[in-house]
């Protein structure tokens, strides 16, 4: 649907100012998406992008600060997730020996579960963009990868 349509604006001053609109209702459309899935597992999106990077490193674990560092929303309080996956049983925190200021992150059993019953919901959304070509995929990522250089 046209964005004019969707957000009941009929003109902008440019199509500049159109595709910066466009682009944050396209991320907040998506959000909402994403947020709809994982609902009923009761975690949110900063969470779910703290058991992603775990899993990507798992069986290892990970600092908070490199958690940190890897996360989508770089204005997460990690410390607060990370506590707050560990109540829910989803990651296990163990301090490191080496330096005791140090706490090493891991996915647990619990999360690794909860994730794959996820990938499969979350297809859905992974592949909104799967009416496109891989060449019109490809142009899309590196506009955006421009965009933000």
């Amino acid at each position: 649907m046209k964005l004019e349509k969707e957000i009941k604006q009929s003109s902008f001053e440019s199509e500049y100012q159109k595709l910066t609109v466009n682009l944050l209702y396209t991320f907040f459309w998506i959000k909402e998406r994403n947020s709809k899935i994982l609902k009923p597992y009761g975690i949110t999106l900063q969470q779910y992008n703290v058991l992603r990077i775990l899993r990507g490193q798992h069986p290892k674990g990970i600092t908070t600060s490199d958690i940190r560092s890897r996360m989508l929303d770089k204005m997460s309080d990690t410390s607060r997730l990370v506590d707050r996956l560990t109540t829910n049983g989803l990651v296990e925190k163990k301090v490191n020996p080496e330096d005791r200021r140090l706490v090493v992150v891991k996915i647990s059993d619990k999360g690794l579960n909860i994730l794959n019953k996820i990938d499969i919901e979350q297809g859905a959304i992974e592949n909104i963009a799967e009416k496109f070509n891989e060449e019109d995929v490809k142009f899309v990522n590196d506009f955006l990868d421009n965009l933000r250089s």
